[in-house]
């Protein structure tokens, strides 16, 4: 399985590394947005499937980023475009250390969703009342940034430069997060999201942990609008819509919360599905609802909990032949 496991992400990788040789530039631009969008559902499965909390208004994150990073490059303040994205990742973790203080401390489960999707919208609102952000027009015409080191520049004006750079930049945070999950930060929170009494009563500190998993999840949510703008080139109010809220939740639950790479298929299974239904007017909405329900039933454990499942049947059925002339030998 791991073998396997290897394989197809090195697949993966060489698919969408190359996809820029062989494919058009609405591919790569749909690609482009499914990595942003894979980043945001990791983040947002860091809170979901390892610490067990739920948020509804996750887009608000991506939302501050977008717009920082935006507004900058848009005014030309002269920020390093790197900086730009750690600011972007500072910023949202701050605003998640906020929000996390009151909220985590008062509530936990249905409620802490609907707290932070009311957030959301707040934010949403002000965002389309303010002049300096564009009002409900947002902010267009974003230029794409360049990389000075100093020594050297690499300007990502192109689709196909920049799509390299979200490329390595995914590719960096999506490593930052399975560090986060498979070391023993990530292990205590499986434990609390698996019954947080226990946890607390074995003297981990419960609020601390789920606060910082919730700066965290901020931080790169942040990060992954920030990486948006100036791929889109615009950014609305409506990149903090609760619509926008519930494609990371819908990804996970597609691919499987509780695997690390659950949000990242998950994100990939929905972005061909609406692409393939992208000309049906009026229809794509209820076959995708459809499409998912089908998954979703089929496989309660997403695509990931399905694909574990056959390879165990599988690795099971061929291992038989090999058993039962043993267990006859031992038997005589």
């Amino acid at each position: 399985m791991k073998a396997a496991k290897i394989l197809a992400l090195v697949a993966a990788a060489l698919a969408f590394a190359t996809l820029p040789l062989w494919a058009d530039q609405g591919i790569m631009f749909l690609a482009g947005l499914v990595l942003i969008e894979a980043v945001f559902a990791l983040s947002w499965n860091l809170l979901f499937g390892f610490t067990g909390l739920a948020s509804f208004g996750h887009a608000a994150f991506f939302a501050i980023g977008a717009y920082l990073t935006g507004y900058a490059l848009r005014t030309a303040l002269g920020v390093p475009f790197l900086l730009l994205i750690m600011g972007s990742g500072i910023l949202g973790a701050a605003v998640a250390v906020l929000t996390g203080l009151v909220l985590l401390r008062r509530t936990t489960g249905i409620h802490l969703a609907i707290f932070t999707l009311a957030l959301a919208e707040v934010l949403r609102i002000i965002i389309g009342y303010s002049t300096v952000l564009g009002r409900e027009d947002g902010l267009a015409s974003i230029p794409r940034p360049a990389l000075d080191f100093g020594f050297a520049t690499i300007n990502l004006a192109s689709g196909t430069a920049y799509y390299w750079f979200l490329c390595v930049a995914a590719s960096l945070l999506a490593g930052l997060l399975w560090l986060v999950c498979h070391g023993p930060f990530g292990r205590v929170l499986v434990s609390i999201r698996q019954d947080p009494e226990r946890a607390a009563f074995m003297g981990v500190n419960v609020p601390a942990y789920r606060l910082l998993a919730f700066t965290i999840s901020g931080g790169v949510a942040a990060m992954s609008g920030a990486l948006y703008a100036p791929w889109a080139q615009i950014v609305t109010p409506e990149s903090a819509h609760w619509i926008h809220s519930t494609q990371p939740m819908l990804a996970s639950l597609l691919g499987g919360a509780h695997s690390f790479y659950g949000p990242i298929i998950g994100t990939v299974l929905f972005s061909v599905i609406n692409y393939l239904t992208r000309d049906l007017v009026g229809l794509a909405e209820l076959v995708i609802g459809l499409i998912l329900l089908v998954i979703v039933l089929a496989a309660p454990n997403g695509v990931v909990g399905l694909l574990q499942a056959a390879w165990r049947r599988a690795t099971r059925s061929s291992r038989t032949p090999e058993a039962m002339p043993q267990s006859v030998g031992d038997a005589t």
